[in-house]
């Protein structure tokens, strides 16, 4: 691990062990120990490759390519996107890497065919992280999956239910999980650094850019148009559909709280110890400042109750706003924990400072975040059994509270969602919006949609 730390009061990991901390916070709890121990390995022994295929190697999966490559003991066997000139581009980045090209394909289903293909890393649009991923395991491969795991809600489970039906390991992309720093902060909260944590916040503060208006229009000769689509709803293809602004519409995308919000929404639920769905959600939100033909909220306000967590009521607060070219506490994406004796503010990109009673600063920690340190625990886990920090099940429980968000915000009003069976109750409306609308008889639908 590369990380540029710097504890100001070098206490060690008092109290709980960093192991029994993971366990009891969720990070190796019992449906990922269990899938763990169960698994039939791809044959990737300790000493052993790992050979992976990489499915939307463009944009941020351009990085997770280069870090995988850079592993000594993995082989990237395939590259796979159905547009040509990233796909290309991928494998050059491989060849300079490894000094050997991967095959280039643009189906994934050539990928999952190879039998000599122990994972897929996938790094599609969202609409395709759930069907690529049950697929995967379906085909006998463990999947590093890019955040958010899910497109809605429904897919969530399913894909939880697929990695434990296929006894495969599923790693979600939010990196924080592997952290030092963040870890540490954790485990403060959770020993009572500041009390009893009743309310989490997660902020996302930025400026993002004017995607403009477009109309339906030929594809580019290099893109396989329908092969992008897979299973979405089939749509005429625009101009602001690629690359990455396909993540503001609804067919394709979660908006920005399942973008960079899930983030720090991820990081506030760890630390607010929600290890279940919350009971009630509010939303307000909008278009409040861009003119053009993103389909989310520019700004929302989401706030999530928990009934009972450690016998209390608990909050979870999420800001968004991406025409602000400013930050808050310091930060433009970061969170802030309010104990009964205390707060911690933290920032990924930064650390930590955990405050007292009158705003005594009693502790803090630098940290800068490495993504090669999630990676690297994916490749472990499968290798040498160790635990996954951002199992299915711990990615399924964050996006949810993206999608949620998204619901709220959508029907406006304030939805009561039953934890265990996953449905919004008493509002049709938003309970249909749990689950999607599927093209009609398309190969990659999950079953049970």
């Amino acid at each position: 691990m590369h990380f540029d730390v710097e504890i100001a009061k070098k206490d060690g990991m008092n109290g709980l062990s960093r192991r029994r901390f993971l366990q009891q916070s969720g990070v190796a709890a019992t449906g990922i120990a269990l899938a763990s121990s169960q698994r039939t390995n791809a044959g990737a022994g300790a000493n052993d490759r790992v050979v992976i295929g990489m499915i939307g190697p463009g944009g941020h999966g351009s990085g997770l390519l280069r870090s995988f490559a850079a592993q000594k003991d993995v082989e990237v066997a395939y590259v796979c996107d159905p547009d040509a000139h990233r796909a290309n581009q991928a494998a050059n980045i491989v060849k300079q890497s490894a000094g050997k090209s991967p095959e280039i394909v643009a189906d994934l289903r050539r990928v999952l065919d190879d039998k000599g293909v122990d994972a897929v890393v996938i790094a599609t649009p969202d609409h395709w992280h759930a069907p690529a991923t049950i697929l995967a395991c379906e085909a006998g491969k463990h999947v590093y999956v890019e955040k958010p795991c899910s497109h809605n809600i429904r897919e969530g489970r399913l894909m939880v239910e697929a990695a434990r039906r296929c006894r495969r390991l599923v790693q979600v992309g939010t990196q924080s999980r592997s952290a030092d720093y963040i870890i540490r902060a954790m485990q403060l909260l959770q020993e009572g650094a500041i009390g009893d944590v009743l309310v989490a916040k997660a902020w996302n503060s930025q400026l993002r850019g004017n995607i403009g208006k477009a109309k339906p229009s030929d594809p580019p000769a290099h893109l396989d148009y329908d092969l992008w689509l897979g299973p979405a709803p089939s749509v005429a293809y625009q101009s602001n559909f690629l690359h990455s602004t396909w993540r503001w519409f609804f067919s394709f995308g979660t908006g920005d709280i399942g973008n960079d919000g899930v983030h720090d929404i991820d990081i506030a639920r760890w630390g607010l110890g929600g290890q279940i769905h919350p009971n009630r959600v509010a939303a307000l939100g909008g278009k409040y400042f861009f003119d053009d033909d993103h389909q989310f909220p520019d700004t929302q306000y989401v706030v999530f109750e928990y009934e009972d967590v450690g016998g209390r009521k608990k909050q979870l607060v999420y800001e968004q706003r991406l025409w602000s070219p400013y930050v808050q506490e310091g930060r433009e994406n970061g969170n802030a924990f309010y104990g009964t004796e205390g707060m911690l503010v933290l920032g990924k990109h930064d650390g930590w400072q955990l405050y007292g009673p009158r705003n005594e600063l009693r502790d803090q920690m630098k940290g800068q975040l490495d993504s090669t340190a999630h990676h690297r625990n994916f490749l472990d886990a499968i290798k040498m059994g160790k635990d996954l920090n951002a199992d299915i099940e711990i990615g399924h429980l964050s996006a949810a509270l993206a999608h949620l968000g998204n619901i709220a915000a959508r029907v406006g009003r304030v939805l009561r969602f039953d934890p265990q069976t996953e449905t919004v109750t008493d509002d049709d409306e938003a309970n249909a919006l749990v689950r999607r609308q599927y093209r009609v008889g398309h190969w990659a639908i999950p079953a049970g949609v």
